[in-house]
């Protein structure tokens, strides 16, 4: 602190030491400086990925709109589910065996044509409802599932160039800055999916998804040829079979899995968000919109300020410990949702008919739920990257990716189906329970997961 000789009111000074304190907390983006081509596919996902969670809440308001169901809106997941696993497993060892950027460019370019198909599918039932009449269902369930089956070699595959293009001493800061971009991608895309389709229409939705897509395939373009290091091999069963022998002797990793299914499946409310805002909460699509932009608020949040993430070695005692956080907010998520029930609010579209008080608990459950899930994301990628040899990269991102998109659509369906037999407050009350106490189990009986260090990462 300095004062003025003319008596003037003291001035503050910010200490070094204080402004390093604050930077220890936040997101290092290093990985973005020591490497043009990571953030050239950073930024490009980034844009791209923000069309894609448009489209992901457009597909559901779509289905809604046509059925007014939400075990349908809960089907889009679970008829993509079995494609995802089969193009999950293959895509990873296409990955491992082919040039990385020719597998993302070919990927690229078939969801990119889904997602001009959804557009088409969504103005021929804007023309029929002049008429009276919906599209049928099934072709969007056709194009989804396309659309996911290309989506999962693509993810697959960019997750096992990450190794590739930046040293190991990066990988966690990398998979610090990847969160936010999904949180961004999360917070932005949802909340215009909601904006957009209450403004020019769900049509005009999935085609700005299409626009938004040549940002991320031009960043694939950029990338470098990305060949198989060592000795090639011939794409088949074989080396499946060579990956998924790997995962088997692998318990750190498999066990990385299998705490994210039980999370995924039991604590994603997020099919539960189209009935909720037409008849408990209020506002419609704009309700949709917002809990789903919470819930990357929560992402983001933990991304921009995960300096430390770098200081933490017991991986395994993290992410148990993050994805129980996760199961207590999705517990209350449910408790909120069953409180709503009991109020006598009238729902009505726009924001003029929300129940705020509940909008905003539910939101903050979301957020939490997103701040805990990253946690856990974070250090899951961290070990996959780093305990595996290059040569496996791409076949257990493929596992990875089929975790992570196939768990949410089995918890889609799961969560489609109480509901429907229950209530809609059923669900996530029931899972957070379910996973705090298996996740709890688990970690007591697996004594390599509590003592994992990355410091010396083992599989």
């Amino acid at each position: 602190m300095t004062q003025d000789p003319a008596g003037a009111a003291p001035e503050t000074d910010t200490p070094a030491s204080s402004r390093r304190g604050l930077s220890r907390h936040l997101v290092d983006i290093a990985p973005l400086k020591a490497s043009p081509a990571f953030a050239r596919l950073w930024i490009g996902g980034a844009i791209s990925g923000i069309g894609a969670f448009m489209t992901q809440v457009a597909v559901g308001l779509q289905i809604y709109e046509i059925t007014e169901s939400t075990f349908m809106v809960g089907l889009v997941g679970g008829i993509a589910l079995l494609p995802m696993i089969v193009a999950g497993l293959w895509g990873g060892m296409i990955a491992d065996v082919f040039d990385r950027r020719k597998v993302l460019i070919a990927s690229s370019l078939v969801a990119w044509s889904s997602t001009i198909a959804l557009a088409v599918l969504s103005f021929w039932d804007q023309h029929l409802q002049a008429d009276g009449t919906h599209a049928a269902v099934w072709p969007f369930f056709v194009v989804t599932t396309l659309s996911a089956v290309a989506s999962t070699i693509s993810n697959a595959t960019r997750g096992s160039v990450v190794g590739r293009i930046l040293p190991p001493e990066m990988i966690s800061r990398a998979t610090a800055l990847n969160g936010i971009s999904f949180g961004a991608m999360l917070t932005t895309g949802p909340a215009l999916a909601g904006v957009l389709a209450a403004s020019v229409g769900l049509p005009w939705t999935f085609t700005i998804d299409a626009v938004l897509f040549t940002a991320g395939f031009l960043g694939i373009w950029m990338l470098p040829s990305l060949p198989r290091l060592g000795e090639q091999v011939e794409a088949g069963w074989p080396v499946l079979k060579e990956g998924l022998s790997f995962l088997k002797r692998s318990p750190n990793i498999r066990m990385s899995f299998v705490v994210d299914i039980i999370a995924m499946t039991f604590g994603r409310p997020y099919v539960l968000f189209p009935a909720l805002g037409a008849t408990v909460v209020g506002g419609g699509s704009l309700t949709v919109g917002a809990l789903t932009a919470a819930g990357a608020v929560g992402t983001m949040l933990t991304s921009l300020f995960s300096g430390p993430v770098a200081r933490v070695h017991r991986h395994g005692v993290a992410i148990s410990r993050a994805i129980q956080v996760f199961g207590l907010f999705a517990g209350l998520f449910g408790v909120a949702a069953l409180l709503a029930t009991t109020l006598g609010h009238e729902p009505a579209e726009g924001w003029g008919g929300v129940h705020w008080a509940t909008l905003i608990v539910l939101a903050l459950c979301m957020a939490g739920m997103g701040a805990s899930d990253e946690v856990s994301a974070i250090f899951r990628q961290t070990m996959i990257i780093q305990a595996a040899p290059d040569e496996m990269r791409g076949r257990l991102q493929g596992v990875f990716i089929v975790v992570v998109t196939g768990g949410p659509r089995i918890g889609d369906l799961y969560a489609g189906i109480l509901a429907t037999a229950v209530a809609l407050w059923f669900p996530p009350l029931l899972g957070g329970v379910v996973i705090i106490a298996l996740i709890a189990i688990l970690t007591r009986a697996q004594r390599a997961w509590r003592e994992y260090d990355a410091q010396a990462p083992t599989p």
